[in-house]
């Protein structure tokens, strides 16, 4: 709690603010590759694996963790494990760190001075104009959320139930495995990103879920005898979340949303997407106690089938327009509905 509370309110807070601005500084300087340059610089969370918390994609997070997790186990030995988390524990803290420079340096985007409502917010006004888009990421953002990160937290679980002679080490290096066989997804969804369109490769991440979910699911006692095998496909299903909803919930929930309450909508959608990665990762031992280790993964299926249809039907097909043109309609509305605010950075006291 001491930990988790403090780094909730700060990169849990933080988080929203720095993305929507990455976004919009994106769209000032390369609007034509917001959307792939916003994937490869956002996509970025503290990794849950080793409380190792870093400013690196989230892809790449880890892959690192797993490295210097084995780096300091090698040299500490297993008689040290308190040595062994402490150090990791303290070398999550050097990247976050290092942002604090770069933070108080960053400029309040253009798009943002010109387009901010700091009073009178007419937030019935903003859910009846964005109500579809808000359903369409906050619930995508929950299923997503629901399935990948219990399958983050308890795949070491699941791997070490499975190694013969297991060991922490051995466990280790399949997980090292797993995590890097996650990173295409990144890579593919930011090169599809304008070609095959936001939306159309988001559905294409979640029917990722649903295919490899089933393939893992329903041949798991086979599966599960050929280790290496089973780690290529779970993290296959993996690298198909980073592809479609882990690249582009972030994106999307950024682009949706007029400049006035992108923060709020994004911080609101991935407030919504935690919920969902607390009640996954509540219901993910219950499941494999009462159902069995094979319903993990038929669960995240039909979690890819629910995601597919919540993106088709919610989420807005977005060609990544300039964002001054969202601002100017929502405005437009709002005027229209009799808001009679000030809006801008330099709005009188």
């Amino acid at each position: 709690m001491i930990y988790n509370d403090p780094q909730g309110f700060g990169v849990g807070g933080e988080y929203p603010a720095s993305s929507t601005s990455a976004s919009e500084a994106a769209n000032e300087q390369l609007q034509k590759s917001r959307g792939p340059i916003f994937i490869m610089v956002t996509k970025s969370v503290p990794c849950s694996t080793l409380h190792l918390s870093s400013s690196l994609p989230l892809s790449f997070g880890g892959p690192v963790s797993m490295c210097i997790f084995l780096i300091v186990y090698s040299a500490a030995g297993s008689s040290h494990l308190t040595t062994v988390w402490r150090v990791c524990f303290g070398l999550g803290a050097v990247l976050p760190l290092s942002v604090f420079y770069f933070r108080l340096r960053l400029v309040t985007s253009k798009l943002y001075r010109e387009g901010a409502i700091k009073k009178r917010v007419p937030y019935w006004l903003v859910l009846k104009y964005y109500w579809r888009s808000l359903i369409g990421t906050c619930l995508a953002w929950f299923i997503y959320d629901f399935v990948t990160f219990p399958n983050g937290i308890f795949s070491g679980a699941i791997i070490s139930s499975l190694v013969k002679n297991s060991s922490i080490k051995k466990t280790a290096e399949y997980q090292l495995l797993l995590n890097t066989l996650q990173l295409p997804g990144i890579f593919i969804g930011a090169l599809l990103c304008n070609p095959l369109g936001r939306k159309n490769t988001m559905m294409l991440g979640f029917s990722g879920y649903l295919i490899f979910g089933l393939v893992i699911g329903l041949s798991y006692d086979r599966i599960t005898k050929m280790l290496p095998l089973f780690v290529i496909f779970y993290g296959l299903m993996q690298s198909s979340g980073n592809l479609g909803p882990g690249d582009f919930l972030g994106l999307l929930s950024s682009e949706s949303y007029a400049t006035p309450i992108r923060g709020t909508c994004y911080g609101l959608s991935a407030a919504v997407g935690k919920a969902g990665a607390a009640i996954g990762t509540q219901v993910f031992q219950p499941i494999q106690i009462h159902w069995g280790k094979r319903w993990t993964f038929i669960v995240a299926a039909v979690c890819g089938i629910v995601g597919i249809l919540v993106t088709w039907i919610f989420v807005p097909d977005l060609t990544g327009e300039d964002l001054a043109l969202e601002d100017r309609r929502f405005e437009e509305f709002l005027r229209k509905e009799g808001w009679t605010g000030d809006i801008g950075d330099d709005q009188p006291e």
